[in-house]
């Protein structure tokens, strides 16, 4: 089996570029720790010193990647 990691970049919660070098793992994260019912909690996640506040909006734009 062959897993194919993609790198995107998504803009944090300041409006500055972060660059997801593993998206998988990413959207687990978000979804398993930060939705309730696949929605939004309205919580902040920081990932490397970044920060991403977690609304609908933005658990839509991840799982679309």
């Amino acid at each position: 089996m062959i897993t194919i990691m993609k790198n995107v970049i998504i803009k944090d919660y300041y409006g500055k570029d972060y660059q997801v070098t593993n998206l998988e793992k990413f959207k687990k994260h978000i979804i398993d720790y930060h939705s309730i019912n696949g929605k939004g909690d309205n919580s902040l996640h920081e990932e490397n010193g970044r920060y991403f506040k977690i609304t609908d909006e933005f658990i839509e734009l991840i799982l679309s990647l």
